[in-house]
């Protein structure tokens, strides 16, 4: 899950069976994953910095707000796409991060399966769900966990074909599509994970709203593309000395494309502004 969930939203259609998920890819490595780490070391109250740098220029990744927000704080258009995807269960989540929507979902019985290409988020998010006993519908106590987050690339998700009523990747995480045809590719792969009957969640930035000021700017002559590109760092400190780093990940740089829709709005479609920001829902 990316940071700074904005701009517009697709929904876009497609008998909801039990998951019957493949063999669970967790104990996969990756040396730098700082993304992931910042968040492990957020929810056990390490100390450490995640940053964004493009250049000379520097960010907070702002973790807490990203990843660790109360539901009290998302925005009522976050809560009504939750609730809609709901109604299609059982609900694939791409790009979960930490599991804050998971974790919604659990809450109200909803049966839902996270994804992530972290496996430091992967761990951050099951620890999460094991740490509470959620009822599910059929009014029995259970603790989530395990077998509810795996780590796993949008581009192979490690799903079987027709598994999920819904898939929900929000965070802008679309955009690592890097172009048009990528994104398509994606798309593709969410229509194969879900069944007949199935929808999707997506958003992305609207590179008409963005100029040269938006962190990882880069431009793009064509009409409706725009591109970002930075780099995510992660520094631990230790506990004898905070300004001695206990560790510093990078990860190389990070891709997005930002892409606006041309094409006429379909029928049954609507779309809501949300003052920089759209989502659209298309059916």
């Amino acid at each position: 899950m990316l940071p700074e969930t904005t701009c517009h939203c697709i929904v876009i259609t497609r008998q909801v069976v039990v998951p019957n998920m493949p063999p669970d890819r967790s104990e996969r490595t990756d040396a730098a994953d700082p993304l992931g780490r910042a968040m492990l070391a957020h929810y056990h109250d390490e100390p450490g910095r995640l940053v964004y740098r493009d250049g000379t220029d520097v960010q907070d990744g702002n973790v807490a707000e990203f990843y660790f927000s109360s539901p009290e704080s998302w925005e009522p258009a976050t809560i009504e796409f939750l609730d809609r995807l709901a109604d299609h269960e059982p609900v694939l989540d791409v790009g979960c991060g930490a599991g804050k929507h998971l974790l919604w979902w659990a809450e109200r019985g909803v049966d839902a399966v996270g994804v992530d290409a972290s496996p430091n988020a992967v761990r951050t998010a099951r620890e999460r769900c094991e740490s509470r006993e959620i009822l599910r519908k059929n009014g029995n106590a259970t603790e989530r966990g395990l077998e509810d987050v795996l780590v796993g690339d949008m581009f192979d998700l490690p799903i079987e074909p027709s598994t999920f009523g819904a898939v929900h990747t929000v965070g802008t995480q679309i955009g690592l599509g890097r172009s048009l045809a990528g994104i398509r590719e994606v798309l593709t792969g969410f229509a194969h994970v879900t069944d007949d009957a199935g929808v999707a969640v997506v958003d992305n930035y609207d590179p008409t709203r963005l100029d040269e000021e938006f962190f990882g700017y880069r431009p793009d002559p064509r009409e409706g593309i725009a591109h970002r590109c930075f780099h995510l760092e992660f520094e631990r400190e230790t506990e004898s000395n905070a300004a001695t780093s206990g560790g510093r990940y990078s990860s190389c740089c990070v891709p997005l494309l930002a892409f606006a829709r041309r094409r006429p709005e379909r029928r049954g479609s609507r779309v809501t502004s949300l003052g920089a920001t759209a989502r659209h829902i298309i059916k």
